[in-house]
């Protein structure tokens, strides 16, 4: 009986992670160990979070806002300044949280190297609170842009709501889609998460402000 081969270990790749399952040998008739590259999607988390977050954040904002702003005036000029006052809000205010955010997650990390008197080699991996507030800032505005381009050239009060509206549902798939994707989630359940959140939020916001 011809013992069983065992194979080299991949090599290091902070992406992945190596677990160990059981395969059949076929010619033996026996279960063996052996080592898988498989893909580490907790990886993501970080980055994946802050884009994907931004990009919502930045859509439903600013179409809720421009929604709320149509509950009550018709005028097309208002809802369009209203929506890009939220854009440039809410991306300074993304840019800043996120700064503040990380800075306080890299100061808690650089503190326990110290502890363990770890520093030395390990900088590159600490967090970038410049780099996570500029993404974040971007991301906010691409998903904010998207319904203020749907609404810039539409003079007519209910067509400008559905068009908001239906640019607003479908930005939302996608972007249910491509996180879920990007993050190793189920597809359906992800997107109907964040469509349906998207939906409260305009009818919400529009219903309130109709109201008030």
């Amino acid at each position: 009986m011809a013992a069983s081969q065992t194979l080299p270990p991949p090599p290091f790749n902070s992406d992945f992670e190596i677990i160990s399952v059981q395969v059949i040998d076929p010619k033996e008739n026996q279960i063996r160990e052996t080592d898988v590259n498989e893909f580490d999607y907790s990886q993501r988390g970080q980055w994946l979070r802050a884009a994907v977050l931004g990009a919502n954040d930045g859509l439903v904002s600013v179409a809720s806002l421009m929604m709320g702003v149509s509950s009550v005036k018709q005028d097309t000029r208002a809802v369009i300044v209203a929506g890009f006052a939220g854009l440039v809000a809410g991306a300074c205010s993304m840019a800043i949280g996120e700064y503040v955010s990380v800075c306080t997650q890299r100061d808690v990390e650089v503190a326990q190297m110290r502890r363990e008197k770890r520093k030395g080699g390990n900088d590159e991996k600490l967090p970038n609170p410049a780099q996570a507030a500029v993404a974040s800032a971007l991301a906010f505005a691409v998903g904010a842009v998207l319904p203020l381009l749907a609404a810039a050239f539409i003079r007519q009060y209910k067509l400008r709501i559905a068009v908001v509206v239906s640019v607003a549902s479908v930005a939302l798939v996608v972007f249910g889609v491509v996180g879920a994707l990007l993050g190793g989630t189920p597809v359906a359940k992800s997107t109907v998460r964040v469509l349906v959140g998207g939906w409260m939020a305009m009818a919400t916001t529009f219903g309130l402000t109709k109201l008030i």
